[in-house]
C-alpha cells in the first residue's frame, strides 16, 4: 500500500489550527482531557497523511 501525502496545504493548515486550539483547551479552557484530542489533527497536519482519506480515495493535495 502506497501511503503518500494526501492532504493539501489548506487542509493541513486548517487541521494544525484546529489541533492547536483543541490542545489549548486543555490548558486555558475548561481544562479537561478532551482537549488532548487535538493531537490527532495536529499530527495528521505535520505528517501530511490522513488515514481516513485512504479507504475513501480522497486527496486534497495538488497532483
Amino acid at each position: 500500500m502506497d501511503v503518500s501525502r494526501n492532504m493539501g496545504t489548506v487542509d493541513r493548515a486548517i487541521r494544525a489550527i484546529v489541533g492547536i486550539c483543541l490542545i489549548a483547551l486543555a490548558f486555558i479552557g475548561p481544562q479537561t482531557a478532551w482537549g488532548w484530542i487535538g493531537l490527532i489533527p495536529l499530527a495528521t497536519a505535520v505528517v501530511g497523511v490522513c488515514p481516513a482519506y485512504i479507504p475513501l480515495g480522497l486527496k486534497t493535495c495538488a497532483k
